[in-house]
């Protein structure tokens, strides 16, 4: 092998590690920080605010109509919203330009059953979202317990959430 493809090699393997990384459940940096604050439409008008979720574990998953892996989320979210309804919120933070006219029907096509917010990408910046969808899990009181770029598998989504909810609990 020449040295031209072993680095080639080398490259393509540390790329595709890095990128298989990325989908991973990562837990939010020590010290936990304050999710940044919002007040957002849901697709009926009325507002939703981060005050509003408090009290108990929080997905919120930024998202877009155009981003085809956030269409495959949308069964893991569905059926977890279905099986922890009233226990866990599931929001999903719809970042289209086209707002509530191009979100409300997709919505409706792909039968989300959770709530879904009209947010942009300045939120999704100051989350700190990596691409889409990228996914966090908040505590109770609002604190962002880990954050999730890509797809997330139901069962880290489990994980994360149950973490969270352990922790709430021992601050409560």
């Amino acid at each position: 092998m020449t040295r031209r493809r072993a680095a080639a090699f080398a490259l393509a393997a540390a790329l595709a590690s890095g990128l298989a990384g990325g989908c991973r459940v990562e837990e939010a940096e020590a010290p936990l920080r304050p999710a940044p604050d919002f007040a957002l439409p849901d697709l009926t008008g009325a507002t939703v605010s981060l005050a509003d979720l408090r009290g108990r574990p929080v997905v919120l998953d930024f998202w877009a109509t155009w981003c085809a892996p956030c269409e495959f989320q949308i069964p893991v979210l569905n059926d977890f919203h279905d099986r922890h309804a009233g226990r866990v919120e599931v929001v999903g933070i719809a970042v289209d330009a086209g707002g509530r006219d191009v979100v409300a029907p997709y919505a409706a096509e792909h039968g989300i059953r959770y709530r879904v917010l009209l947010g942009d990408e300045s939120l999704a910046q100051r989350f700190g979202a990596l691409g889409f969808p990228t996914l966090f899990v908040l505590r109770p009181d609002g604190t962002v317990a880990s954050s999730h770029a890509g797809l997330v598998e139901p069962e880290e989504l489990e994980q994360a959430v149950a973490a969270a909810s352990e922790a709430g609990a021992e601050r409560s």
